[in-house]
């Protein structure tokens, strides 16, 4: 299957219209018009990412995150990014990244689902017409009211994340529950709006944390990794689904950094 093929059954399910205007998403590295009988699924496109692509002999690469974010002057084998870049062409892989256009699409009723939200909402509406309204993030209730310790524990096993970090009473009921995969520190007035009593999301900072209490809401920082991983999970099911044709690979899931 061409490569131009497969971009275009994928921007039916994640259009492009719906990542914004400082993304960079699409066809990253190389060529349209490749053949493709094998994929590579990964969250980023690091060092041993791109080794493992090449070693399994992948067509192309599929990630969440694009590994060129900003203005490149030149590719050169001097530059981390460029290393990379510049091993995808010469093993003619093409590289396709979905970013903020699978976050609206995808990725915020995926971790919705893992939580089994109720009468659920979009949390921050980036797009609107007169069918819908989609955006990032979502807002709903459990389907019974907890504790925060209790949802904390619930959030790792879900999420299959070994620690958590939460900002708040560990003995509050909460009921309402917004969540944001990846950075959620610009969503905290977006959950408290919904009437939410708890966010879970990712790379919260000290100050966020703490003025988020002060506000009278919650925290769960499951990590950015560690719910922005299913997007891994996910593309392995919709590709198998939707493009059965296609051998899939995808990049073993383990935490970036280490807890000690």
């Amino acid at each position: 299957m061409k490569c131009d093929k497969i971009i275009e059954q994928l921007e039916v399910h994640f259009p492009a219209s719906y990542a914004e205007e400082w993304d960079n998403i699409g066809l990253l590295v190389g060529r349209r018009d490749k053949e493709v009988k094998t994929i590579y699924i990964a969250l980023d496109a690091t060092d041993d990412v791109v080794e493992e692509a090449i070693r399994v002999e992948a067509d192309m690469l599929l990630t969440h995150h694009p590994l060129i974010f900003r203005k490149m002057s030149r590719i050169t084998t001097e530059d981390f990014i460029g290393r990379r870049v510049y091993e995808l062409i010469r093993s003619d892989i093409s590289y396709f990244a979905m970013h903020t256009n699978f976050d609206v699409m995808g990725m915020a009723d995926a971790a919705a689902d893992e939580l089994f939200l109720q009468e659920r909402q979009v949390l921050n509406v980036t797009y609107e017409d007169d069918i819908s309204k989609e955006g990032c993030g979502r807002v709903g209730r459990l389907k019974a009211c907890m504790s925060v310790a209790n949802l904390a524990e619930f959030v790792k096993q879900k999420f299959q994340i070994p620690n958590v970090r939460v900002y708040g009473d560990l003995g509050d009921i909460v009921e309402c529950v917004a969540v944001m995969p990846g950075s959620g520190g610009d969503y905290i007035k977006d959950a408290i709006n919904a009437g939410a009593d708890v966010i879970i999301t990712g790379d919260m900072n000290h100050h966020g944390g703490i003025d988020a209490i002060a506000q009278g809401i919650t925290v769960i920082d499951a990590g950015h990794y560690g719910i922005e991983k299913l997007f891994v999970s996910y593309m392995e099911e919709f590709i198998k689904r939707e493009l059965p044709e296609l051998t899939v690979y995808k990049a073993q899931i383990k935490e970036p950094f280490v807890v000690m």
